[in-house]
Order: structure tokens, then C-alpha cells, then sequence
């Protein structure tokens, strides 16, 4: 993207401002203007490109989450039985986000899908007889849903070195491992995609991009709109801009920025900065022998974040290997952040969630300091249960994004740590920020439709309600119940992405 970007002055009023470059606001920048071209949107990114914090490439694992292979998405009640509605839910989010995907491409606005989507398996593998039949169950289960119909299952170790030859080379054949396939799993460079979209609003659109440009506060006006500071950073420069209604997508600081909005809504919420990082393998010997992404059980007191999973990653053209992801901690809310972010977001309103936070969750600091004390050789260790024979010299320590879990308030513990995404708007709908990490890019469209449901209800099932189905035509409808709907939008969804499953 161009210097311009950087040298231009922001309009004092806009009708909607969206801050942050990452994927939540080029796709909710590009579902506005596509719902009313005449709107006046303007985006503000603090750095000098789209999608350099969590969107990044390596800053996620690029999973196309569809619950294939997440096995925190079905868990096993007192019963016995498997819960497979989280699953379901997430596999439909998912066909949401390639269904406009597919939009994008047909309307000409993106081009080339194979930079930023490929077709990779997504495999679920556990050790032992218990888990073994836990993953047998989940499997016969899932398998009586549309959305997994074409999932295999295996514990035979033949088998299984068809689909993990890798993770396979070396294993005592008494050893009892059990494994799913679903080929329909995909790899996402969200990076690439976002810079798509970005490319898209800049050159074919009036929707306004700064670089270099920070939101620094927000606060209500009496008229119902939203004042905001806005810093350029290159040239030291602070201006105030209005916008009738602002939607924060700005990573780990959403929270300050929400919480300098005062509204009702944003009280009692903390955040928790947890950082990743990945073993990374560019050896071509070894990504040969491994085309899927290969998820297990999280151990005990581990976050669902931290599942461990082997994965095939496709980025600018280049295979590599991803192990991790291993917990890493800094007080920055964002990897390009402040060491002050954290200390600094502490206040009253949030003090007593936070505490509560910590005090249930002592477990898990303690996984996340013996996380952080690792040395590579350690985390090797930990690698070598799913390649028996990985060499140290092959892999290399590779840092990922910043994440803040969200800490909510709780009646009974005080404050709760939570592990997915959430939607926080204000009464008026006026004012829209998404906070949480997981599953994140992955629903990015879901999640902004969210937000137009509850900023916009009138306009999305009103006026917008024919561009939305043809944008996303299985909109309003569950495709887990419609399985004829289900196979019409995956053939249309296959061949625009041109996933070759």
C-alpha cells in the first residue's frame, strides 16, 4: 500500500470508523460498503500495513476451523455421550466465511484464492485405549451430521501410516493410537487474505485507509456520536474525528479502547496476554511426509489454546511444518505493543474480575510459567511424541502473536477467564468491539455479521437483507439440518476457492 496512506488527513466526521487492520475490519469495512457504497468509512491501523499482529501469517495457526479435528469443540458429558453442538456451530461459521470468500472472488474483487486457501486435511490423533474410545465415539457421533459426513476413522496402525507417515515412521507397533480424517479441512494465510480485502477498499472503493494512524481514546458526545483521538504517528500529528458508529477490531487493544468508551457494557471485563510460540520445520525431507493438520488432547490444566497440533502450513507459496503452540507471556497487549499494556488496563471497575481470574486459575499460571521456563530442547521433547526421531537441527523457535484471553465478571468467582470470541455492544448500538481469540479469523464473517445484526437489525433484514443472501446464501438457515442446502454451498464454496480436496 502506497506512502499516501500516510501522508493524508483524516475528515473530522465519518459515518462509520473501524479501528484496526486486521481481518474483523477489512471484512466488516468490506460487508458495509458492499451493503451501502455511500457510506463514508474510514479505517485506522496504528502500523504501516493490513494484518501484521494476530491476522500475520505466523501469528496464527491458519487453521480453517471447522471442528474437524478441535476436539475441545466436543466434549463427553457425565453420560458418556459426545456433545457435537459447539462443533456444528463452528463448521457452519466456517462455511459462512467461504461462502463470501467465494463472493469476493466472483465479483472480481480478490483474485488468485490458492495464496490464501489450500485444501489440507484435519486429523484428530490420541494415545491409549481410553482416549482411543472416547475419539471411536466421537467419531459415530459426528458422523450422523452432514457437516462431517466424509469423516474417517482408524486405529489401525497401516492405516495409519497412509495418512501420517511422520508421525508414524518409528512407533512400537503394540503402541494403541487412534486417529480421524477429514479431507475437507483447509489451510488460511488470514495475512493474505486481509491484504486482499485491504487492496480491494483502497483501490475500488471510497472506504478511506490510514497507516500509521492510533485511535488513542474514545468518548460519547451528548448527540449520540463518538469522538476519538486519533494520532499520526509518523508525523506526531493528533486530530479528533466523529463517527456516528465505531467498531473496534483492534486486537489486544480493544480492551483500553472499550473501556475509554465508558460504556456500561465494557465494565468488569480484564485481560489476560498470552503469547505463543511454534517449532518450525522449512525442511523439505520432513513436509513431504506430512500434508494435514494433526490435532491431540490439551493436557491437564493446559488452556484449550494450547492443544498441540502438528500442521502442514502453505505461506506465499512455501510448505513448512508447525509444532506448538507452546505459551510464551508478556505484559503487551499486542506483539508491537507496550510492556505497560497490561499494569496499565488494571482499574477498579475490572479489579475484582481480575482477581477472581487469577485465584481459579492458579493451575493454569502455573502451566504458563513452566511453560515460559522451556528450553528448546524441552519443548523437542515434546515434539518427539508425535516424530519419534525429530533432529533439533530441522526446527527452528519461531514467535507468534500476542492473544488477551478475556476476563470477565462472575457472580460467584468474581471475575472468569474465558476462551472464545465475544461480541460487545453498547445499548444504542453505536459503538460494536470484538474481544477473545479463539476461534477468531477463522468466523471473522460470522462474527461481523453478528455485529450488524445487533448495530444494524433493521437495515441487514430490511433493505441489505438480498445482498446478504447473495453474499452468503445459506444465511438465516442451519445448514446441520439441511443437507441438500449443505452440498450446494460446498461444490459452490470448492470450486470458487479452487479447493482441491
Amino acid at each position: 500500500m502506497s506512502q499516501s496512506l500516510t501522508s493524508r488527513t483524516p475528515k473530522p466526521k465519518y459515518d462509520v470508523v473501524l479501528i484496526g487492520g486486521g481481518i474483523m475490519s477489512a471484512t466488516l469495512a468490506t460487508l458495509l460498503h458492499e451493503f451501502d457504497p455511500n457510506l463514508e468509512i474510514a479505517i485506522f491501523e496504528r502500523l504501516g500495513r493490513f494484518a501484521k499482529e494476530s491476522t500475520a501469517a505466523w501469528n496464527n495457526a491458519g487453521t480453517g476451523h471447522s471442528a474437524f479435528c478441535e476436539l475441545n469443540y466436543t466434549p463427553e458429558k457425565p453420560d458418556g455421550s459426545i456433545d457435537i453442538t459447539k462443533a456444528e456451530s463452528i463448521a457452519e461459521q466456517f462455511e459462512i466465511s467461504k461462502q463470501f470468500w467465494s463472493y469476493l472472488i466472483t465479483k472480481g474483487y480478490i483474485h488468485e484464492p490458492k495464496e490464501f486457501i489450500n485444501a489440507c486435511a484435519h486429523m484428530s490423533l490420541v494415545f491409549g485405549e481410553k482416549d482411543a474410545e472416547y475419539l471411536r465415539k466421537r467419531h459415530d457421533k459426528m458422523a450422523e451430521s452432514v457437516l462431517f459426513s466424509g469423516m474417517e476413522f482408524s486405529t489401525d496402525h497401516e492405516k495409519l501410516k497412509e495418512w501420517i507417515p511422520l508421525v508414524m515412521s518409528k512407533r512400537n507397533q503394540s503402541e494403541v493410537m487412534a486417529a480421524t480424517k477429514m479431507d475437507m479441512g483447509t489451510d488460511v494465510n488470514f495475512g493474505t487474505l486481509t491484504r486482499k480485502m485491504g487492496r480491494h477498499l483502497l483501490e475500488d472503493s471510497n472506504v478511506e485507509v490510514f497507516l500509521y494512524h492510533e485511535v488513542k481514546d474514545i468518548s460519547p458526545r451528548e448527540s449520540g456520536k463518538w469522538e476519538m483521538k486519533v494520532k499520526d504517528r509518523i508525523h506526531s500529528h493528533k486530530q479528533e474525528v466523529v463517527a456516528d458508529f465505531v467498531f473496534i477490531g483492534a486486537g489486544g487493544y480493544a480492551l483500553p479502547l472499550l473501556d475509554s468508551s465508558d460504556i456500561k457494557e465494557s465494565e468488569g471485563y480484564g485481560g489476560f496476554p498470552v503469547s505463543g510460540q511454534w517449532l518450525v520445520s522449512h525442511n523439505q525431507e520432513l513436509v513431504e511426509k506430512h500434508h494435514a493438520k494433526v490435532y491431540t488432547q490439551a493436557t491437564v490444566d493446559a488452556p484449550p489454546m494450547s492443544v498441540p497440533h502438528l500442521d502442514l502450513r502453505i505461506i506465499d507459496g512455501k510448505k513448512a511444518l508447525l509444532f506448538g503452540p507452546f505459551a510464551g507471556f508478556s505484559t503487551k497487549f499486542l506483539r508491537e505493543g507496550s510492556y505497560l499494556d497490561l499494569p496499565e488496563s488494571v482499574n477498579t471497575k475490572n479489579l475484582k474480575s481480575l482477581f477472581g481470574a487469577w485465584w481459579h486459575n492458579i493451575p493454569l499460571t502455573k502451566y504458563l510459567i513452566q511453560q515460559v521456563a522451556m528450553t528448546k530442547s524441552q519443548r523437542m521433547q515434546h515434539l518427539r511424541e508425535f516424530i519419534k526421531d525429530a533432529k533439533e537441527e530441522d526446527w527452528e523457535l519461531k514467535v507468534a502473536g500476542q492473544r488477551v484471553q478475556i476476563i470477565k465478571k462472575d457472580e460467584k468467582e468474581g471475575g472468569k477467564l474465558e476462551f472464545g470470541t465475544e461480541v460487545v455492544v453498547n445499548k444504542t448500538g453505536t459503538i460494536a468491539s470484538l474481544l477473545g481469540a479463539s476461534p477468531g479469523a477463522s468466523t471473522a464473517v460470522y462474527a461481523m455479521l453478528n455485529v450488524l445484526e445487533k448495530c444494524f437489525p433493521e437495515k441487514l433484514h430490511g433493505e441489505w437483507k438480498g445482498k446478504l443472501l447473495e453474499m452468503v446464501p445459506s444465511y438465516g438457515q442451519k445448514l446441520a439440518e439441511n443437507p441438500e442446502l449443505t452440498h450446494q454451498v460446498r461444490n459452490y464454496t470448492k470450486e470458487k476457492l479452487e479447493l482441491e480436496y
